[in-house]
């Protein structure tokens, strides 16, 4: 009588929970209490902590892969594996990443990039923290270079990019790289500000910018085709997340297919985070995620941030030593790609020192050239390090 019993029991969860998975639980929800209760990028932190949450939960089997046989020639299924398995697919082979930067760019205006160019150096400067964390994690001597080129990327700020990379390049630390570069772009407005005021003196932080210029309907079809040829040419493996943004714009500066835009920019875009949020959070069990290699990523994730701020920043001082009309540093930060906290977070910044001092519009432009920064930053390692 007693043995079915012990004999359902051991079949459920609750016998094969490991302390592990109860760590990687414990850490999902804190990730969605700092969505829902934070507000801390909520539609990203509450797919990826949900998908941690489900990858942990044993026997459960959502990211199991299918059993297969090969009998007579034929593949046979005999287990035909977890849901989440089979959307993880579209990370591993580098679909919702692009998709995504479809939808980014048909939501994004990049006039104001346009109307001051020189913003396209401010948004490349806050790159710096890609690179240098590069090197600190080669120094290190726990990662190898297509893995440190992974954990770089999260100084551009940009999830899908830092999950784009590191499918391609180091697809055994794509769950914590990007749950590292998702929970810093929501830490947005706690990490930058005090970099911004270190770096920064009280004169500096009130200087007033004056009005951008109009761009015209012409510039604005235009700048997608450019960038998308020109980029595509110099950097090659950066054609796919810049061809799929540039795509996403021009359906929103041509005015021609307004059907496009819209489904890019709401349902599209939507569907893609829950299966690419889900998925990432997945990947995050608890024999993958609790190493030595998952506290020097995150400790890697958030000094790259910072250093990308602060690069932002620092280029932004260094012209104002060759301009006539000086630009306001604060805009510099906004460099870093997670659009448009980090142009809010300026914003918030500059209006603490002058209420009446509005730096939104202009640190757009440094924003969304970090989308583009990221991109190509992206492409570089690419090339570099790419099998």
């Amino acid at each position: 009588m007693l043995e079915p019993i012990l004999a359902f029991i051991k079949s459920t969860g609750f016998f094969a929970l490991t302390p592990g998975a109860l760590v990687m639980m414990a850490v999902a929800c804190i990730l969605l209490y700092l969505a829902i209760v934070k507000k801390f990028e909520p539609l990203l932190l509450v797919p990826i902590a949900f998908g941690v949450l489900l990858t942990n939960l044993p026997l459960a089997g959502m990211m199991a892969p299918p059993i297969l046989e090969i009998k007579n020639n034929m593949i046979h299924t005999i287990e035909p594996g977890g849901l989440l398995y089979y959307l993880y697919q579209g990370d591993c082979l580098g679909i919702f990443p692009p998709l995504i930067f479809m939808g980014v760019g048909a939501m994004t205006d990049f006039g104001p990039l346009i109307a001051n160019p020189k913003s396209l150096l401010l948004g490349a400067a806050a790159q710096l923290g890609i690179f240098l964390t590069f090197i600190g994690a080669i120094s290190s001597g726990l990662f190898n270079a297509q893995e440190a080129a992974s954990i770089g990327i999260i100084g551009g700020a940009d999830g899908p990019t830092a999950i784009f990379l590191s499918s391609k390049l180091a697809p055994h630390l794509l769950g914590p790289i990007a749950i590292a570069a998702y929970s810093y772009m929501a830490m947005v407005p706690i990490i930058q500000p005090p970099i911004m005021r270190l770096l920064t003196t009280k004169k500096e932080r009130l200087i007033r910018m004056s009005q951008l210029r109009e761009v015209s309907k012409r510039e604005r079809i235009l700048f997608p085709i450019i960038v998308t040829v020109v980029v595509s040419l110099m950097v090659p493996p950066a054609g796919t997340l810049i061809g799929m943004l540039m795509l996403g714009n021009l359906f929103r500066e041509s005015g021609v297919v307004s059907r496009l835009e819209d489904t890019s920019k709401n349902a599209l875009i939507n569907i893609i985070t829950i299966f690419l949020g889900v998925t990432v959070g997945a990947t995050a069990s608890a024999e993958r995620f609790l190493t030595v290699q998952t506290l020097a990523i995150l400790a890697l994730g958030v000094t790259a941030f910072a250093m990308g701020t602060a690069g932002g920043v620092l280029l932004a001082k260094l012209m104002n030593k060759f301009l006539k009309v000086p630009i306001n540093p604060l805009i510099g930060s906004a460099g870093v790609s997670a659009v448009p906290m980090a142009a809010r977070v300026s914003q918030v910044v500059g209006q603490k020192e002058d209420p009446g001092n509005f730096l939104l519009m202009h640190a757009m432009g440094p924003n969304v050239a970090g989308v583009i920064g990221s991109a190509v930053a992206a492409g570089v390692l690419l090339s570099l390090f790419g099998k």
